[in-house]
């Protein structure tokens, strides 16, 4: 027999896990099973082992691995009637009936007598009678669909219809393998080649999106369909086709890595290494054509945006050959094309390109950990720079410029290098101080983003601002307003302090005047009032400036309209703004012992200004709330980059900070951009979306603010909030959100336990601050309605023991949530009873319920009492024994609702009855003395 960790035999390990699994605890039971698996020798231990690690998985109700291991078991041991069974239930469970069905066949074969199958196949055999039924029905409507759909010759919507039809029919299992039994792939390239109608195009992208959910199939579609011709499906301008091609390679992409962006769940290496081929081929593909001079920029965009989705999964491996394969350079000649460039050979980009480009620059940047492959990336990026500076025509040098601001605007280090570069920030000054308006508006471009750090400011400020000045007077708009934001971004160079001002007193508010004339002024056009808002972004880093914006209804409504429209370009800034006006910037704690060792040191102490007292950063919060911001918030959350989402998380929290605006954020759509910026983006930005999610489920009741679906998706955020590293307002809030959601239905409460929140909330039930801890215990009784938290309690532990002992703690709400917990868990289970007895002062404990000063505490040791005399004479005569039947007897006779409850009184009655009548054990309360 196998020896494991600690000397352990494979008997040891397998009795261990079946310890844990008796006793609710999944997780090591997981761990025990493996490790038995991994040093076991004997095929009969290994195919115990794969049973019982599959019953675990059943109970998480993880189907896929619950058939895994069964499967495997049965190849040890064919027949296994556990593992049939239990494989069965999980093929039923994932909707797959007729193998379900064949297995409780095989299994009524092997165990005759088992009821259990009988019930089971009763069941299944009926549900597969309707699906062949339904299969019958559904041949019949598909032909009639394939008539439709494919004859041009029918109306116009009859073939819409057919061809979302279509879309239905692939969702599910059957009807995607009946669909491709009729050859409907083939048919529908065929049709295709000539079909203009962009909603059949769409549909059916949307229907080979469907197949690729099945790793087979998607493999089938890459060989068949080949992926130049889905890429000629995105070739267009029409964005919900390209929303659908772009869907349905990313699901091709999930489906052959096993990965899930949305669920967090990482690559799978099996898969990984037995679809290799096919991966890698997508990605060098998309590296190919990136640069196609006939591709559309929308469709480029969409190219840009598979990379970057992809590019962080470091077991894909794909920024190390993105950058082998020439990728970065193909991005800095996509960043580098300005509409004004007219030739044939231009590459077609949209006004987001830029900044797309950019943040797939960023994450290529973000894939190398090694200090010696980043300096490789710079070298190439100096390489490709240095050839493009050969030659010495303006186009070259502007091209060069709107790579450095590309730069500055995704990998910051990349971009800062090539600043510090010899004659780069003297070219953009040049370039700036000419005639060209093209050359002006890319070196005042660049500026502005080069003015990052304050020592480049400075220098800047140095030999720029005159030349900014004279742009500002330039009679191009385009060109004052990029002059006017580099001016701004120099004049906010001292952040949020008071005391320091590059520029004259009243300069800020003259520039932020400026800004607003070019942000309400209807004649301006979009680019504008978008270079007028990143003015207004540095600017409002000062208070005097954000109290006179946000007195200005005009100014707030045309930001808010511009963020609606949903472009990238306007986003970071309005978000930058918002993010400003509400202080949801953190802030950096003053140390008192710290401040006056600066000030000994003679070194700067920053100075809060007055208006950014909480009273005017409520104020301004409200009345962003009130001219729509958080819809706002909605159009812009669909972007890509992780800085700006946190931006954007951060003011959805800053909104939901007052109760009152949390109603208009859940109104405007604001739960579900929420829950996708918790789902991706930077660890402090998931985290501030989450504590956004929890403040909403406290107020708002959760079947309103997470209808359907989504009350389930927020469970793993809110959970997240309980880690350790979170502040304790982020677990108390999390706590109070998790208990409103516990509270909604059984589907809920066992989402909880499925992402394993039960060990993190009773955690935090022996936690030392009152409220988390009182949070904790509201949260366990909600819990309690769950008939698997009873069976955990039921187990060899001591958490209903504990959960009996908190009766009697000092504070009263956590008494009336553990009271209530003890009454749900007693009134589920009989075995739960005798564990109360386990307790040293049970009596003291019921005793201090029955008799306590609040109404809510006595009624529940009334309900507990009534629970546990009801169980049997042995248990009833222990506690009839004791002063608890003084205490109900006096329960009982008190009349005032001020001091009893009328429903306390009527269990106090009911214990003393059940003692009299059942057990004989006492005289009938009810009987008249003599």
């Amino acid at each position: 027999m196998g020896k494991g960790e600690g000397d352990k035999t494979t008997q040891q390990l397998k009795e261990e896990g079946n310890e844990a699994y008796k006793n609710g605890d999944l997780d090591t039971a997981i761990v025990k099973y493996t490790e038995a698996l991994q040093i076991s020798k004997q095929e009969r231990d290994q195919a115990v082992l794969y049973k019982n690690r599959a019953a675990v998985h059943l109970k998480r109700e993880d189907y896929d691995k619950t058939i895994k291991d069964c499967t495997d078991c049965l190849e040890l041991t064919p027949k296994d009637p556990k593992a049939l069974f239990r494989r069965a239930q999980a093929y039923e469970a994932l909707n797959q009936q007729e193998k379900a069905y064949t297995d409780a066949r095989t299994l009524q074969v092997v165990d005759p007598k088992n009821s259990e199958v009988q019930h089971m196949l009763t069941r299944l055999h009926k549900r597969v009678q309707d699906i062949l039924e339904e299969k019958t029905k559904t041949s019949g409507k598909v032909q009639q669909l394939f008539e439709i759909l494919f004859d041009p010759s029918h109306p116009k919507d009859s073939r819409e219809t057919c061809a979302n039809n279509l879309v239905a029919l692939a969702k599910e299992r059957a009807g995607a393998e009946l669909l491709l039994k009729q050859d409907i792939i083939a048919r529908m390239v065929q049709l295709l080649k000539t079909e203009r109608n962009v909603e059949i195009r769409i549909s059916f992208a949307r229907t080979l999106a469907e197949f690729c959910q099945d790793i087979e199939r998607a493999k089938m579609i890459l060989r068949e369909v080949g992926i130049p011709w889905l890429l000629d499906l995105m070739n267009t301008n029409e964005v919900n086709l390209i929303n659908a091609t772009q869907y349905c390679f990313q699901t091709c992409i999930n489906t052959l890595t096993g990965m899930d962006i949305k669920l967090e769940k990482k690559p799978d290496k099996v898969l990984l290494a037995e679809n290799q081929k096919e991966i890698d081929s997508l990605m060098a593909t998309f590296v190919s054509v990136v640069t196609q001079r006939t591709m559309t920029g929308l469709c480029r965009d969409a190219v840009i945006e598979l990379l970057l989705k992809n590019l962080p999964w470091e077991q894909l491996s794909w920024g190390e050959k993105f950058i082998r394969m020439g990728g970065v350079e193909k991005l800095l000649d996509i960043c580098s094309e300005l509409p004004e460039f007219e030739f044939e050979s231009r590459l077609n980009v949209t006004d987001n390109t830029r900044l797309t480009t950019a943040i797939c620059i960023s994450r290529v940047y973000e894939t190398l950990y090694i200090d010696k492959d980043r300096q490789a990336l710079h070298a190439r990026i100096d390489e490709y720079i240095r050839l493009r500076l050969l030659t010495p025509d303006t186009e070259h040098q502007v091209r060069v410029v709107v790579i450095v601001t590309t730069l500055l605007l995704g990998p910051l280090d990349l971009g800062n290098q090539l600043i510090a570069k010899e004659g780069i920030l003297e070219m953009m000054l040049v370039m700036a101080n000419t005639e060209d308006v093209l050359q002006q508006r890319v070196a005042c471009e660049a500026l502005i983003a080069a003015a990052t750090k304050k020592d480049k400011c400075r220098s800047i400020i140095t030999q720029g601002t005159d030349i900014l000045k004279k742009l500002y007077q330039s009679k191009d708009d385009s060109i004052r307003v990029r002059a006017l934001v580099g001016l701004c971004k120099l004049g906010s160079m001292g952040g949020t302090d008071a005391s320091m001002r590059p520029f004259a007193d009243g300069a800020s508010i003259k520039l932020a005047e400026a800004c607003r004339r070019f942000l309400v002024n209807p004649s301006k056009d979009k680019d504008m009032r978008r270079w007028a808002c990143e003015g207004l972004s540095y600017l409002t880093l000062d208070a005097d400036v954000k109290e006179k914006l946000i007195a200005d209804t005009n100014a707030i409504k045309s930001m808010i309209e511009l963020a609606k429209s949903g472009d990238l370009n306007c986003l970071y800034g309005v978000v930058a703004t918002l993010v400003n006006l509400c202080n949801a910037y953190d802030k950096q704690e003053m140390v008192p012992e710290m401040v006056e060792l600066a000030k000994f040191a003679k070194q700067h102490i920053p100075e809060a200004h007055d208006l950014d007292d909480p009273d005017f950063i409520d104020k301004r919060i409200k009345v962003l709330a009130e001219e729509g911001a958080s819809s706002a918030l909605v159009a812009l959350s669909k972007t890509e980059s992780h800085n700006s989402r946190e931006l954007i998380a951060r003011l959805f929290n800053a909104l939901c900070s007052l109760q009152e605006n949390r109603g208009i954020v859940v109104q405007q759509g604001g739960t579900k951009a929420l829950l996708s910026l918790a789902a991706e983006g930077t660890d402090k930005g998931k985290l501030t979306a989450a504590n956004a999610l929890a403040r909403i489920a406290i107020t708002i009741n959760p079947e309103v603010a997470f209808p359907g679906q989504r009350s389930y998706e927020v469970v793993r955020p809110l959970l997240k909030l309980l880690h350790p590293d979170c502040a304790a307002i982020e677990n108390f809030e999390a706590l109070m959100g998790l208990t409103n959601i516990a509270g909604m239905s059984e589907s809920t409460r066992k989402r909880i336990i499925k992402e394993r929140g039960m060990p993190l909330i009773e955690n935090f039930m022996f936690e030392h601050h009152d409220m988390i801890r009182r949070a904790a215990f509201q949260c366990m009784a909600n819990m309690c309605a769950s008939p698997d938290i009873i069976k955990l309690l039921e187990g060899e532990n001591d958490k209903l023991k504990y959960l009996f002992l908190c009766a009697s703690d000092e504070d009263e709400e956590i008494i009336k949530a553990s009271g209530g917990a003890l009454c749900m868990a007693l009134s589920a289970s009989e075995k739960c009873i005798p564990k109360v007895f386990e307790a040293k002062d049970w009596q003291e404990i019921l005793q201090f319920m029955l008799s306590h000063g609040n109404k809510e505490i006595q009624y529940r040791g009334c309900v507990i009492v009534y629970l546990m005399v009801s169980h049997d004479k042995y248990t009833a005569e222990k506690i009839i024994d004791t002063h608890c039947k003084t205490a109900l007897e006096a329960i009982m006779r008190i009349d005032n609702p001020e001091l009893v409850l009328p429903k306390a009184r009527e269990y106090a009655h009911d214990t003393l009855k059940v003692c009299a009548k059942e057990w004989k054990l006492i005289k009938d309360p009810d009987a008249v003395d003599d």
